[in-house]
C-alpha cells in the first residue's frame, strides 16, 4: 500500500554566481514587507489593543510600494509568517509574561536576507534539465518576461523528476549562499506488520525517550541535545547586536536547528528500526495531555515550552507507517507515579527522578521504565516477567548519541 507524503529536498544552486544578486534583492525585499507589516501591526495594535489578523495585514499591504517586489503569492507568504510568529508569541506568554513578540529583520542600517517562498504561480519546474524558473515582482522585473532562472543539484539518491508533485520552492540563505527547498508530495510503499509485539515509550526532556520492548528497556538520554543547546544558545546571546543579531548570532541559530533536527530524525530512526527487528508492530507514545496550558513555574514552562514531544509523535508515526508500524498515542496521566507491577499509585513511589520504589510490591525500577511499561500496558495487559525488581526495568540498556558518526551506540553496561 502507497501513502502520501511531504519530503523537502535541498538543492546547491550550480549557476549562483548569475542569479546570487537577484536572489539578494528578493530576500531583502521579503525582509522589507515584513518590517512594514510588524510596522503596521504596531500602530494598530497601539489605536486598538489587538494585533490584526492575517487578513487585514494582506488587505493593508497590498496598497504598499514593496509588496510588488515579490510574486503575490510570495508576499502573501511573508505575512502568513508573520501572524504564526505572533500566534506563537500569544501562546508563549500565558507561561512567560516577558516574552517578546516577533521583531523587526533587521542588520544596523540593512535588511538580512529572508526565505522566499515561492507557491504555484511562482515558480516553473523543469526537472529533467534540473532548472527552476523563480518569479520577480513587478517592481524588480526590467521587462514583463523578466524571471530568475536557476540550475541546480540535489543529492545523487534524489531525482525530482519521480516525486508526484513539487509544492513549493524556497530559496533559503545559509549564512554563506543561497540554496534551493523543493517541498514536494510523494507516495511511499508501506510495509506489512513487523509482529504481534508491542512497544511502549516514555517521552521525557533527560532521556528524550525509555522504550519498553517486550523483551528490554532502552534509555535514550538527551546529553549531546542539552549540550548543543547550551553551547549555541550562549554562542547566540554573546553576539547579539544593539541593531539585531548579529552573523553569528543567526549561524548559532541555524546551527542549532540543523543538529535538533538531525538528533530527531536519528532517535527515531533507531526506535522504529529496533522495533522491526523485535517484530513490534504497535508502538504506543505517551501523550501529555493539555501540557502546553500547564504551569510548571518559571524554568519549568521554558523547558515544556522546547519539549519537541509532537515533533518525535509525527516522525515516529510517518517513519512507522513505511516500515510497518503502528505507532498510537496513549494518555500519560498517572503513568509516572503507578507501579507498573501491582498498579499501586502511591506518589511517594516516585522516590527520584530516576528511581521507582513501590511501597506495596517493593518493585525498585527506573521511574522512565516504569512509566514506558505503563504505557505499553494499556496495550496489552502483559508484563515483561514475574520477577522484574532486580532485571531490566531496574537496569536498563542505554543507547547514546554518538557526534562522529551521528548515529545511536549501545553503551555497555559496567559489572562491579
Amino acid at each position: 500500500m502507497a501513502i502520501k507524503a511531504t519530503r523537502t529536498y535541498v538543492g546547491s544552486i550550480k549557476n549562483h554566481q548569475q542569479v546570487c544578486d537577484g536572489l539578494d534583492s528578493l530576500g531583502d525585499s521579503a525582509s522589507k514587507i515584513w518590517n512594514v507589516a510588524r510596522w503596521t501591526a504596531d500602530r494598530i495594535w497601539d489605536a486598538t489593543g489587538e494585533i490584526p489578523n492575517g487578513s487585514v495585514l494582506k488587505s493593508y499591504m497590498k496598497n504598499q510600494p514593496c509588496w510588488k517586489d515579490l510574486n503575490a503569492q510570495s508576499s502573501q507568504k511573508v505575512i502568513e509568517e508573520l501572524s504564526d510568529a505572533f500566534q506563537s508569541w500569544f501562546d508563549l506568554r500565558h507561561k512567560d509574561e516577558k516574552a517578546n513578540p516577533p521583531g523587526y529583520r533587521k542588520h544596523g542600517d540593512s535588511r538580512p536576507r529572508s526565505t522566499v517562498t515561492f507557491k504555484e504561480d511562482g515558480f516553473k519546474h523543469d526537472p529533467e534539465n534540473n532548472r527552476v524558473r523563480l518569479s520577480k515582482g513587478s517592481n524588480l522585473k526590467d521587462h514583463f518576461s523578466d524571471f530568475l532562472l536557476c540550475e541546480y543539484q540535489t543529492r545523487p539518491d534524489v531525482d525530482l523528476s519521480e516525486v508526484n508533485r513539487v509544492q513549493n520552492v524556497r530559496a533559503v540563505w545559509n549564512g554563506d549562499e543561497w540554496k534551493l527547498h523543493f517541498v514536494c508530495k510523494i507516495e511511499l510503499e508501506t510495509a506489512e506488520s513487523t509482529g504481534d509485539g508491542v512497544a511502549g515509550i516514555d517521552l521525557g526532556i533527560t532521556n528524550i525517550a525509555t522504550v519498553a520492548f517486550p523483551d528490554e528497556y532502552v534509555l535514550y538520554p538527551g546529553n549531546s541535545l542539552k549540550e548543543d543547546k547550551h553551547y549555541f544558545t550562549r554562542a547566540e546571546y554573546d553576539t547579539e547586536g544593539e541593531n539585531g543579531p548579529s552573523e553569528q548570532s543567526r549561524w548559532a541559530r541555524r546551527k542549532l536547528s540543523e543538529r535538533e533536527t538531525h538528533y530527531y530524525h536519528t532517535l527515531t530512526d533507531a526506535i522504529i528500526t529496533e522495533c522491526v527487528e523485535r517484530g513490534v508492530g504497535t508502538l504506543a507514545v505517551s501523550w501529555p495531555e493539555d501540557v502546553r496550558e500547564s504551569d510548571w513555574g518559571k524554568t519549568g514552562n521554558k523547558k515544556l515550552h522546547s519539549w519537541a514531544f509532537d515533533r518525535i509523535y509525527q516522525y515516529l508515526e510517518y517513519k512507522g507507517e513505511m516500515r510497518g508500524v503502528e505507532v498510537l498515542k496513549e494518555n500519560e496521566w498517572n503513568t509516572s507515579k503507578t507501579c507498573s507491577r501491582c498498579r499501586d499509585g502511591t506518589k511517594s513511589n516516585r522516590v527520584e527522578r530516576g528511581l521507582y520504589v513501590c511501597s506495596s510490591c517493593e518493585l525498585v525500577a527506573n521511574a522512565d521504565c516504569n512509566g514506558a511499561e505503563n504505557i505499553r500496558q494499556k496495550i496489552t495487559p502483559s508484563p515483561h516477567g514475574e520477577d522484574r525488581s532486580n532485571g531490566c526495568v531496574a537496569q536498563p540498556s542505554t543507547h547514546l548519541f554518538d557526534r562522529e558518526s551521528g548515529t545511536f551506540h549501545t553503551r555497555e553496561q559496567v559489572v562491579s
